[in-house]
């Protein structure tokens, strides 16, 4: 950032009341600002512009927390501002205000900084120059009301932070949000940018279980500077693209040497694994035989499909696939999918007719509709080539089979969900962990927004993205993946809780590791 002479920058700590359950203290606004305070104001702020610093600690007075906040909020400059301490509403109007020393129930209109203020001094500001941090935690009538909204009004800022729930234990000094703030600013020379910044410190820091995390995983964007990144991070890494929608990561399977063979005997147990083994069942349509997906889609001509199809009769779809649980969605879902379009299969019916020339006029209505139930499933031919030790064949056929079910169904379809599933399950057992890893979260992610946190193929989906991030050696690697991991475990309250306990152990482990890149 370029300093022009009249650009100055703003950093404004207000530390509220304490938060207090059963004489435990949950939040010590005080110490968190003293926290904050040994921090460097420009690396607070991540700009090298010349800054004011102001510390707002105990202050009773509505009036000069606004006057305060309007000042900082007309700064010409890069503005953060830090809340921490108690979130608590309002009898009449239900409105969330941060809480000050004597703030209570009967007067939080009159001494308490409402979030309207809060919203409305910085609605003015510049895009992207304003960072709203939050270390709050809500008592009883803030937390129902955040129940019910969901998430915090928006404000005209950059917002990250936690909303703790009331009633959890509390720490003796620094909350654990701030506590990690401070420790990533310390362990990283080359300050990350806020959204990383704010990844890194959730996954780090011992959250309390159903914490509001602003933003949620899904919602942390990529770096927005790329001056701001090291210099051998990518802009973007395939899990963001993929969590953002992004599909033209999907179809290009990456090409890597032949993997050895010590994979083969694993893949006796196709499914599983040592962790998520029992985690996740792939359902099974009626046991047929196809061509490989990618040919099929540059020529559809049935012709050779009939003359050579691959039809390997000793591939029984049971002894490969798990048992069935299909709906009738699923069941119809591997019939569409090996044509990609059935238009043309469908006029081009009678070429399958040379055996009986003399019947081909008839016969022609008549087979169009058989065909279809011998469209037939390409699961059992994929798992049977990576058996078989060639994983980049079965990698590319599934990843072909994706690509059509996202095209054909959407991205957030269970048909391109499950193939999504399969690609990870593919990598897994290919020994890459680490694109194993992005898929398996990236295919939860997906499933979470349709289903409930405590569904079965979400709970499945965690477990194996959290093993096969276990496996991940290279160190820089297994941290890049850590906080969206993370992040994951800590939506699925009814996950067992050692799953996140020790995903949060590596990654501590694993800021101070020296990497292997």
């Amino acid at each position: 950032m370029q300093n022009n002479g009249a650009e100055r920058g703003h950093v404004l700590l207000i530390a509220g009341d304490r938060a207090v359950h059963r004489r435990t203290v949950q939040v010590h606004p005080s110490a968190n600002l003293a926290a904050l305070s040994v921090v460097p104001v420009p690396v607070l702020l991540n700009s090298t512009l010349p800054a004011d610093l102001v510390h707002l600690d105990g202050v009773r007075d509505q009036n000069t927390l606004l006057l305060r906040l309007r000042t900082a909020a007309a700064t010409p400059g890069p503005l953060l501002v830090y809340l921490s301490g108690r979130l608590t509403v309002d009898r009449k109007g239900r409105r969330f205000h941060l809480a000050s020393t004597g703030t209570n129930a009967s007067n939080t209109r009159y001494t308490a900084l409402p979030w309207e203020w809060v919203a409305t001094e910085l609605r003015s500001r510049p895009a992207g120059w304003t960072t709203l941090l939050l270390d709050l935690v809500a008592d009883k009538g803030a937390w129902a009301e955040l129940q019910e909204l969901g998430t915090l009004p928006a404000v005209n800022a950059d917002t990250y932070g936690v909303v703790s729930p009331p009633g959890f234990p509390g720490t003796d000094g620094t909350s654990p949000y701030t506590h990690q703030i401070v420790e990533q600013l310390r362990r990283n020379p080359d300050r990350p940018a806020a959204p990383r910044l704010h990844a890194l410190t959730v996954a780090a820091a011992g959250i309390p279980p159903g914490a509001l995390v602003l933003p949620a995983a899904p919602q942390i964007e990529a770096y927005d500077d790329e001056e701001e990144q090291p210099a051998p991070r990518p802009p973007m890494s395939n899990l963001q693209r993929l969590l953002a929608g992004d599909t033209s990561v999907l179809p290009p399977v990456r090409r890597r040497r032949p993997e050895p063979q010590d994979f083969a005997p694993g893949l006796q147990a196709l499914p599983s694994a040592p962790a998520p083994a029992e985690s996740y069942a792939y359902p099974s349509p009626a046991p047929v035989q196809v061509p490989q997906p990618s040919p099929p889609a540059e020529r559809p001509a049935p012709a050779p499909v009939r003359q050579q199809p691959y039809v390997p009769p000793q591939p029984a779809p049971q002894s490969h696939v798990r048992p069935a649980q299909p709906s009738p969605e699923q069941r119809q879902e591997p019939v569409r999918a090996p044509h990609p379009s059935p238009s043309p299969v469908a006029h081009q019916t009678p070429v399958q007719q040379p055996p009986a020339p003399a019947l081909a006029p008839q016969p022609a209505p008549v087979h169009q509709p058989v065909q279809a139930p011998q469209q037939q499933d390409p699961r059992p031919y994929i798992w049977q080539t990576a058996q078989a030790g060639r994983h980049n064949e079965a990698a590319e056929m599934a990843s072909a089979w994706e690509q059509h079910a996202l095209q054909q169904f959407g991205p957030d379809s269970p048909q391109a969900t499950q193939w999504a599933e399969i690609r990870a399950d593919l990598a897994r057992i290919a020994g890459r962990w680490t694109f194993a890893t992005q898929l398996w979260i990236a295919a939860t992610h997906t499933r979470l927004a349709h289903q409930a946190p405590d569904s079965t193929e979400v709970l499945n989906g965690a477990k194996s993205a959290h093993y096969c991030w276990t496996q991940i050696k290279d160190t820089a690697e297994a941290r890049d993946c850590g906080p969206e991991l993370v992040n994951l475990l800590r939506q699925l309250p009814a996950l067992d809780r050692r799953h996140l306990s020790s995903a949060q152990q590596r990654m501590e482990y694993l800021q101070t590791a020296p990497s292997r890149r």
